[in-house]
This record gives structure tokens, sequence and C-alpha cells, in this order.
């Protein structure tokens, strides 16, 4: 992946480029706050934001990117189909409230939130007909393990464009990692920054000064340098700004490395084979 600046893409199989960093907003609230908190981001030079029907602020989102001067097909915006919608009717009925709700024309990337036991394949049927209608320009899937891939690619007529997981130096996952990669699928990093403990970690701290950045600035390019789409959440401008400095260094291959080592198959979220909700 050629990183650049801010506004850089990468390109999935489908030929459709996204940006490899961008904007997330779980637990941002609806209104004044997550509004906020994209204007500052597309001011930044973001060009991803990345909402959920469950995440409640999907209006908010809309509003922002509507009312921003930058051109709305600059602007990739994602949102997720919820579980409990999941299936062929409920998936469809969801996707045109979460467009209503965003109030917008089109989305650039809709995927399949957790993986349903029973549901999914369902579910992704019908990600595929709104793909082939035109009304989303990318789909994909979040939370899955290989094995979910591959019981769903089994028979699915087009493979899943984004494999949205949780990531970070506790959590590498390096297996599924390179099966993504063997079956162009992009991995994207949600929850990148372990909900603020990479700041409690000596190596990362050991890096961050030698580079003279933060452990956050590290860990958001050593996403980057592994080829990994990443979409740290903040709705502070200053935070936003900070986890955008990321292109005036580099990581050196000792320095991947010794972040790769810390892995140690933690989960700051629910695990995608025992989730109840």
């Amino acid at each position: 992946m050629k990183i650049t600046d801010v506004r850089g893409s990468v390109k999935l199989h489908n030929g459709v480029e996204i940006p490899y960093l961008g904007l997330g907003v779980f637990q941002a609230k609806d209104g004044k706050e997550v509004i906020q908190a994209v204007r500052d981001a597309l001011d930044i030079g973001y060009r991803l934001i990345d909402t959920a029907a469950i995440y409640g602020n999907e209006s908010g989102v809309g509003k922002a990117v509507n009312d921003h001067s930058i051109d709305r097909r600059e602007i990739f915006v994602t949102t997720k189909v919820w579980n409990a919608d999941q299936g062929y009717s409920g998936t469809r009925r969801a996707f045109e409230a979460s467009l209503k709700r965003l109030d917008l024309d089109y989305l650039d990337l809709y995927l399949i939130h957790w993986p349903v036991k029973d549901k999914y394949k369902e579910t992704w049927n019908a990600m595929q007909d709104l793909y082939k209608e035109g009304l989303v320009k990318t789909i994909g899937v979040s939370n899955f393990m290989q094995h979910h891939l591959e019981y769903l690619m089994r028979d699915c007529e087009i493979v899943p464009m984004i494999n949205q997981v949780e990531f970070h130096p506790r959590l590498v996952q390096q297996d599924l990692l390179d099966y993504c990669h063997r079956h162009q699928i992009r991995y994207q990093a949600w929850s990148p920054l372990m909900r603020g403990d990479i700041f409690d970690i000596d190596e990362l701290q050991e890096i961050a000064e030698k580079h003279n950045k933060t452990a956050a600035q590290i860990v958001l390019r050593w996403n980057l340098q592994k080829g990994v789409v990443t979409i740290p959440k903040s709705v502070h401008k200053d935070r936003i700004a900070e986890n955008a400095d990321l292109f005036d260094f580099g990581l050196s291959p000792e320095d991947l490395a010794k972040i790769d080592s810390l892995d140690s198959g933690r989960r700051t979220g629910p695990d995608p084979d025992n989730f109840n909700f």
C-alpha cells in the first residue's frame, strides 16, 4: 500500500478507492457531538467516515457530510446492518432506513456488522443485490473469522471487499490478515488504539520516543505499513488531528517486528465466535 498523506487511498478488488485513514464514530453522541467531530475530520483532510445503525448517530453523520463544502463524491461513508435486522428482507429494509437517516442517495460501503449464525449468508445475498443495483459502491463484512469467510465464499457471487475487525498490537491475527490478503479482501481495523490501553505498553512508548511521536501515531502508522485501513475514533479536534499526523516518518522493519511481537490474542471487544447480541 502506497502511503502518501491524510487523503491517500488504496484500491479494493472491484476498483473502488477507499481512504486508508478514516474517522470512527462509535459512541459519539448523535447531534452536535458527532456533527462537529465529522466536520473537524473533514476539515483536517479525512475522507472516510465510519458509522453503523446500532451507533444511533447516522443522522448526525449525514448532516455533517451534506452540510460540508466538500463534494459528496469525495467522502467515503460506511455504515453497517445490525444483527437483529439480518436476513434478506431485513437487510434490505435496514439499508433503506440507514440511507434515509443519513439523507444520502448511495453508500460507499455497507458491512455485515457481526456474523450472525444461520443469517449472514442471506444477509450477504441482499448486499450483493444492493451492490448490483448501484445503491452501494462496495460491500463487506465485519468481525468475520476465516471460517466465516470460507463458509460465505463457498457459493457467493461477490467476494467481500472489506473485513473490518478488531486489530491492534495485542490482537494481530496474522493468519487472518494473510488469508484476507490472499483473497484480496482489504483488512480494516476497529479499535486500533485498544480504547486507550496502548499508552500502557512500554515497548510502544519506546518506539514513540525514538520517532518523537505519540504511541497512538506509532500504532496507526503500523496499521498503514501493514496494509490495514484504519478508523480511530475520537470526538476531540486535537486528537483527530494528531491521529492524522502520520506522514512525516516511517517505521523500520525492526519497529514493525517489535510491534507484531506484542500480540497476545487479547480482545477489547467480543469474540466473533462467542457473542450473544
